[in-house]
């Protein structure tokens, strides 16, 4: 059931978010960790489970078909946040849960720091019409105002290349993982986004939407920091 969510209600939030994003990237910057023990601690896995590479690809540029995300090149603190909120709880996957909870914090810092220092994945080619990456542009670039979706741009930074910790790279992530991910906020599977703006903002997307700004994003080239 889709909560009621005023247009007062939702500024209050996007603006909260936003104001949030300053203080992540201070704590992003300030991430420090071991490339060369990141890439051993990958390659070996965390004792338990599957090393990384497994699903991650040995380039870290991830699976497509599988959605399984790039991590090449997104920022360390967003990586070490999302591997904390798996060993935490915070959020849920029956695939990563068994292959990070092995690992001590200070080895989720050198992994971290070794998948950001990683060249990105180049862009995927379009698999979808003219129409349908348009509509995705649209909603990557200037949103849907009148149902009160902010462009992603607007959080994850120009060309949406991510900002700080909390806002990561979408640009040419895989666009099986964005749509999927998409559909775990909006279906209540996931909620360790700053202050549930991706929540609030996935209920208001269709289907159709969901899979034209994936489709669109993943085409779309990340550059190396």
């Amino acid at each position: 059931m889709q909560r009621k969510f005023t247009k007062t209600t939702f500024l209050r939030h996007l603006c909260g978010g936003l104001l949030l994003l300053s203080f992540s990237t201070t704590a992003s910057v300030a991430m420090t960790g071991d490339p060369e023990i990141g890439k051993a601690l990958a390659a070996r896995g965390d004792g338990s489970g599957a090393p990384c590479m497994a699903c991650h690809a040995i380039d870290g540029t991830g699976n497509a078909f599988a959605g399984f995300p790039s991590l090449a090149g997104l920022d360390a603190g967003y990586l070490l946040k999302q591997m904390r909120d798996y060993n935490s709880g915070a959020r849920v996957s029956a695939v990563m849960q068994p292959n990070v909870d092995g690992y001590s914090d200070e080895e989720l810092v050198h992994l971290a720091a070794y998948f950001a220092s990683l060249p990105p994945a180049p862009p995927a080619s379009p698999t979808v019409s003219e129409d349908v990456l348009a509509l995705g542009k649209k909603l990557a670039e200037r949103g849907a105002w009148d149902q009160y979706i902010p462009p992603c741009s607007s959080c994850h930074g120009p060309d949406n290349q991510g900002v700080g910790t909390d806002f990561p790279a979408i640009a040419g992530q895989h666009a099986n993982y964005i749509a999927q991910e998409i559909r775990a906020w909006r279906d209540g599977k996931r909620s360790n986004d700053t202050v549930q703006l991706m929540t609030g903002i996935s209920e208001r997307l269709t289907d159709e939407q969901i899979d034209a700004v994936a489709a669109y994003l993943s085409t779309l080239p990340m550059r190396a920091e």
